[in-house]
Parts: C-alpha cells; sequence; structure tokens
C-alpha cells in the first residue's frame, strides 16, 4: 500500500469537474484507490465518494493506492493534484 500526502492546488478544491478528472486517472489503473480527507476516507474511483468528502483548495488529502500497479498509481495521481488539474 502507498500512501502519500498531496496540497490541493486549486482555489475550487475537488468539484464535479476535478473529481471526474480524478476518476478518469484512477480508472487506468487497476489498484485500488482511496482519498482520505480530514476524517473521511473514501472510493477514488467513485464520484459520489469524492464528492461527499467536500475537499476544499487549499487542503491537504492523502491518496492511497493498494494493488498490483499500486506504486504507478500514486505517482500519476498526485502529479495531477499537484499540477491543479490544469494539464489533463
Amino acid at each position: 500500500m502507498q500512501k502519500r500526502t498531496v496540497t490541493v492546488n486549486n482555489q475550487i478544491g475537488i468539484r464535479a469537474r476535478t473529481a471526474t478528472i480524478f476518476l478518469q486517472k484512477a480508472g487506468e489503473f487497476e489498484s485500488s484507490v482511496h482519498i482520505k480527507y480530514k476524517t473521511a476516507l473514501v472510493n477514488g474511483k467513485s464520484l459520489l465518494g469524492i464528492l461527499s468528502a467536500q475537499i476544499l483548495g487549499g487542503s491537504e488529502i492523502e491518496i492511497w493506492t493498494d494493488g498490483a500497479d499500486e506504486l504507478a498509481a500514486a505517482d500519476a495521481l498526485v502529479d495531477l493534484v499537484n499540477s491543479g488539474f490544469i494539464d489533463y
């Protein structure tokens, strides 16, 4: 299992558009993906899960990946969040 802490580098946080981008990237990997924000731990491959966490811009989240390609998944998802979702 990989656990990475990253700051959401956009003003609005993770909302519908950015959640969809996150889902598309997470879907490229067979590993399970979870996002921990405050006390919430949500499925990173579920739109409703991500939206229910109400992740604000500038907040720290943890991305947890587990599976055969967990390292590549963690790296790609951290890069996505670090980019502010603008390169995708």
